[in-house]
């Protein structure tokens, strides 16, 4: 993909320069959607930004001033202009804007550049950060599946369930929030 900017931040594929800061949010993923993705050593950091880096839905969030990796966005599209899209960041830099930022940078990118007509995110009923930037991404809450999927399980060794809210944005509504 080609870099993105903001006043802060770049966008960007990963590089081999990231290990260091994968490994630094997901050696202990805080969202349970995340754990299956957990890496434990640099080698596996190493391994995994290689893997993401042929591969544009994987997006780098890093910082303009330094090039350090604080998180990801993710998108996937769907047949014919609709996108999941998705955010996972170090807690370090948590209450700054910088997620906020990043994901505007996205579904301008999407609706603009990628013609999307629909994009969509799933959140966990007890991750209220994402819930919360969602909320001033001008998403809308479409409804909550109960259940809808285990990621970890129960001291008993069941699968824990967990409910999940859809939260979506069309482009007409991104067009006229821009626009007052």
């Amino acid at each position: 993909m080609k870099n993105i900017e903001t006043n802060r931040l770049i966008l960007r594929n990963f590089s081999e320069s990231d290990a260091p800061g994968l490994l630094a949010y997901m050696s202990a993923p805080r969202v349970n959607c995340f754990l299956d993705g957990r890496i434990n050593t640099p080698e596996e950091a190493l391994t995994e930004v290689r893997k993401r880096s042929e591969d544009d839905s994987q997006i780098a969030v890093a910082l303009k001033e330094d090039n350090m990796l604080i998180g990801e966005l993710f998108c996937m599209k769907e047949e014919p202009d609709t996108f999941s899209i998705g955010w996972n960041f170090n807690a370090a830099y948590e209450g700054k804007g910088l997620a906020r930022e990043s994901a505007e940078a996205l579904l301008h990118h999407l609706f603009e550049e990628k013609e999307a007509r629909r994009l969509y995110a799933y959140v966990e009923d007890n991750n209220f950060r994402s819930q919360k930037l969602c909320e001033k991404l001008g998403m809308r809450q479409e409804g909550c599946m109960k259940e809808f999927v285990s990621f970890t399980t129960n001291e008993d060794g069941t699968p824990k369930y967990e409910n999940t809210f859809l939260y979506a944005l069309l482009k007409k509504e991104w067009s006229s929030r821009r626009e007052s």
